[in-house]
């Protein structure tokens, strides 16, 4: 499935921009321009232009440059500049919510972030007590202060514990994947030596055989000749179905590695499969039909939930593979004629339904007819594979 505005695949995140969102939540410094003494416009503006020129570079440059325990010194800057604007603006706890937002980037753990905050906060009703704030005053900023710089703790440890578990889960996918495939080409290689050491052996002793005899004999040159030809076409349908083999694939380990890869980009798959006694070919082009569709989903398609059913009616297997993305599916595409053509080999057919903003619908009917497994395996020969 292509949509009609691809994006970059972002690896394992989730759809949005975390960069962008740290942005727009520049929008909440506006607070520092509530003044809640009416106090003249001449006695606070300044500090807070100036203050707020600081912060905004630091922020920025920490959003981009900084990561890991140094995010903590710039936690303390923007606390210094929160202490240090206070007496010209009562909204100057802003800036400690801001470092309170950075501290579970830092990699600190809970009861030291926990500890760098409420001590950060002490200092701050520390220096209104200095200032001679009304203690009602006192305990509301500090009351506001303490609910929103734990709040945006709380949020932002969440979040980074749950990039960590997707990091952690991508890595295990990887490893998963790597492992399986130098097992695979292990398994091809033994099989490929088995299948193909003895003929060739024999086709080249034959080939010997009847060059030697081409002068004394030529009817017993031809006789190895026609031996070879048999032993080269013999092979040739070990090889072909041997590439079947090697390119097939279960549907159910096919769906078990479809739900892993789907986890790993916060989309929930559920499948439901009925009782159906699929012949070899058509499982093997059903599961890379799932594999193409998943992949594009996971991709693509910006969903939070997918499905897949199947199901038989009659003497046809029918596939359906639904996602709650954003739609919006082009027909043009090499994954999709990669499908169209697989099915279209053992007598299938595809329907896509698309629309904008509701996601995508694929229809996928095989009919189950024995007629159809050669025209299926010969789509997995070489010279007859479509590839995705």
């Amino acid at each position: 499935m292509r949509h009609s505005d691809e994006r970059p695949q972002q690896a394992a995140t989730p759809a949005r921009d975390p960069d962008r969102m740290a942005v727009w939540s520049l929008l909440y410094l506006g607070f520092l321009f509530v003044n809640w003494e009416q106090a003249p416009l001449s006695r606070w503006l300044a500090p807070t232009l100036v203050t707020l020129a600081l912060f905004v570079a630091g922020y920025l440059y920490a959003l981009r440059h900084v990561r890991g325990h140094r995010l903590l010194w710039f936690a303390n800057l923007f606390a210094l500049l929160g202490y240090v604007l206070l007496p010209y603006n009562v909204s100057a706890n802003t800036y400690l919510i801001y470092a309170a937002a950075l501290v579970p980037l830092s990699g600190l753990t809970v009861p030291r972030a926990l500890g760098w905050i409420f001590a950060s906060i002490a200092l701050l009703g520390l220096e209104s007590m200095w200032l001679g704030w009304p203690l009602r005053f006192q305990l509301m900023v500090m009351a506001i202060t303490v609910i929103l710089a734990t709040a945006v703790y709380a949020a932002n440890y969440f979040e980074r514990e749950r990039n960590l578990r997707q990091a952690e889960l991508k890595l295990s996918n990887d490893e998963v994947r790597r492992l399986g495939g130098l097992a695979e080409r292990e398994r091809i290689s033994r099989d490929l030596h088995d299948l193909l050491g003895h003929t060739l052996s024999l086709i080249a002793i034959k080939s010997e055989l009847a060059a030697r005899l081409l002068d004394r004999d030529p009817v017993a040159a031809r006789r190895e000749l026609a031996d070879v030809e048999r032993v080269a076409r013999d092979a040739l349908g070990q090889v072909r179905q041997a590439v079947s083999g090697i390119r097939a694939a279960g549907l159910g380990a096919e769906l078990a590695a479809a739900r892993l890869l789907l986890e790993s980009a916060d989309v929930q798959l559920d499948y439901q499969l009925a009782d159906v006694a699929l012949p070899a070919p058509v499982e093997t082009v059903l599961a890379l039909v799932v594999r193409e569709a998943v992949t594009n989903i996971q991709r693509h398609a910006h969903a939070s939930r997918a499905h897949i059913v199947l199901e038989q009616h009659g003497d046809e297997a029918r596939l359906l593979i639904e996602d709650d993305g954003r739609g919006g599916v082009i027909e043009p595409g090499n994954g999709l004629a990669g499908m169209r053509e697989r099915l279209a080999a053992c007598g299938g057919r595809l329907e896509i339904d698309s629309v904008r903003a509701a996601g995508t619908r694929l229809r996928i009917s095989v009919p189950l007819s024995p007629a159809s497994d050669g025209a299926a395996r010969g789509n997995l020969l070489p010279g007859g594979a479509a590839h995705a």
